[in-house]
């Protein structure tokens, strides 16, 4: 929502005030979309030629994320603690055998298919399921701080990929004010062959050439440069939900007290997605 809001304000004070000041809006607007076109063409496709067609679908996933927000609530990291310490406590009470159905299938699990919204996410579940078949798989004897490297590394790799588009943005944003030079270059150019028409005509040839620039500048700096960086706000404050569980399972390998753990993980979250002490402790109980 705040997105929205923040390019109508942006249009409206840009343009609003351009024209309160007795700037001609037809100018701009009669050289819109030529320039518009020029600039925009040449972004999609520089976009085309860094990128696959994987990462331009995930790009266009980090520009709709700016406008949807994050994709994980208060609720969710409350479930993700929940989550991860009924598997601690069946690791913990009932051995790694009754552990292994749960980690092997998790959508066929009962305690991962309590959680639909978690389930969805294929680089959580991994994280937790194939770390704990570590687990499993040496029969608990596993150094925790082994583990815990390779559960690090796992996060890194997701992260350094859930970035990209981000990064992608931000290069965009960096292009832009250039190719608004080259949409300006070519009015001039334009211009310089119609050398022979009257004042009147060559300074609209020339504003509309103008407009070419301060397109790139607003674009860059107005629209997708604040658009990178929301994008990656929002996949950082995402990934902390990988950070959670991680938490929770080194913790358990290394013998803590349960509320010890859960205390540990729920600190971990943001104040602004983080669930009271009281919230997550009844919510244990409750299981």
């Amino acid at each position: 929502m705040f997105a929205g809001i923040g390019i109508v304000v942006l249009l409206v004070m840009v343009f609003g005030i351009f024209a309160l000041s007795g700037g001609d809006l037809g100018v701009v607007l009669h050289a819109l979309p030529i320039e518009m076109g020029i600039i925009g063409g040449a972004a999609v496709g520089a976009l085309i030629i860094g990128n696959n067609g994987a990462q331009l679908k995930a790009l266009l996933g980090a520009m709709g994320k700016v406008f949807k927000g994050p994709t994980y609530g208060k609720q969710d990291f409350m479930d993700c603690i929940l989550l991860v310490s009924q598997l601690n406590k069946i690791l913990k009470s009932d051995g790694p055998v009754a552990l292994e159905p749960h980690i092997e299938d998790p959508k066929a699990s009962p305690i991962f298919s309590a959680y639909p919204k978690l389930l969805k996410d294929d680089a959580l579940i991994h994280l937790i399921a194939d770390s704990l078949r570590l687990v499993v798989v040496s029969s608990g004897t596993l150094d925790p701080y082994a583990v815990e490297d390779v559960m690090n590394q796992s996060i890194k790799t997701h992260h350094h990929e859930a970035i990209a588009p981000a990064n992608n943005l931000q290069t965009l944003a960096d292009a832009l004010p250039a190719l608004g030079i080259v949409a300006a270059v070519l009015g001039v150019v334009k211009t310089m062959g119609a050398i022979d028409q009257p004042p009147v005509i060559l300074g609209a040839m020339i504003g509309s050439a103008l407009v070419g620039t301060f397109l790139g500048v607003l674009l860059a700096y107005g629209f997708v440069g604040p658009m990178a960086g929301r994008a990656r706000a929002l996949i950082e404050g995402d990934a902390t939900i990988y950070h959670v569980a991680k938490q929770l399972i080194i913790a358990n390998l290394h013998g803590h007290p349960q509320p010890l753990i859960i205390e540990a993980a729920r600190t971990s979250v943001p104040h602004l997605n983080q669930p009271s002490f009281s919230d997550v402790f009844d919510a244990v109980r409750g299981r």
